[in-house]
């Protein structure tokens, strides 16, 4: 009679870990949410969207001059993937930068450099999110109220 000596190994390995993984991840975060929370309050939305689910996207889509619910096609695989590139490149366009620059703000691992540098460098948002009142110019004098 043959016995088997199979083990699945399940109860024998255990899941731990990496203490490097994890500050990296954490760090990677950090700059990606204080990124898109500069890139939000330059282009007067709500910086605390950033760490909202789906909101950032509404958010982000609104940055880039799109309507808000574009943000549902970012749920939708391979659209996803196409209204990413849009989005991202028009994003870069509305900060003054070319669509070259749209690719830092999407593919991995450029995101975490590319919204750090739009939020906190020296890069002005132009135009108005979608949906916006026309902003009054700095500095320029009050309308006399009635």
């Amino acid at each position: 009679m043959i016995t088997s000596t199979f083990d699945d190994g399940f109860n024998d390995y255990y899941y731990y870990n990496d203490p490097l993984s994890v500050i990296f991840s954490l760090i990677v975060s950090v700059l990606i949410i204080a990124g898109h929370w500069t890139v939000f309050r330059k282009a007067g939305l709500h910086g605390w969207a950033a760490i909202v689910p789906f909101y950032n996207w509404w958010t982000l889509c609104r940055t880039a001059g799109k309507p808000g619910w574009w943000f549902i096609w970012f749920i939708i695989p391979i659209a996803n993937i196409i209204v990413g590139i849009i989005v991202a490149i028009n994003v870069a366009r509305k900060f003054g930068k070319g669509g070259a620059f749209g690719f830092f703000l999407l593919f991995w691992p450029l995101p975490f450099i590319g919204y750090p540098l739009l939020g906190f460098g020296t890069a002005e948002y132009q135009g108005e999110p979608y949906g916006a009142a026309p902003r009054e110019p700095v500095g320029a004098p009050a309308a006399p109220r009635v």
